[in-house]
């Protein structure tokens, strides 16, 4: 059986921290800003934690084989 690759795509977006949570950045903040209000903008600037739910899935794509 051959071994399992990291999902290289979701191993550019997501990375674990030391604690076990999985940093993420937040989506909407390429293009098309003009209409975006400044608030809504800078709420976007800082990153985030993905869900626990969602975590262990991320977690399986991204870990090194």
């Amino acid at each position: 059986m051959g071994k399992i690759k990291t999902h290289k795509a979701s191993a550019k977006r997501f990375s674990v921290t030391g604690g076990g949570k999985v940093k993420m950045n937040r989506q909407n903040r390429r293009h098309k800003l003009g209409h975006k209000s400044a608030k809504r903008k800078m709420a976007l600037r800082g990153g985030g934690y993905v869900s626990e739910s969602f975590a262990p899935t991320v977690k399986h794509l991204i870990q090194k084989h």
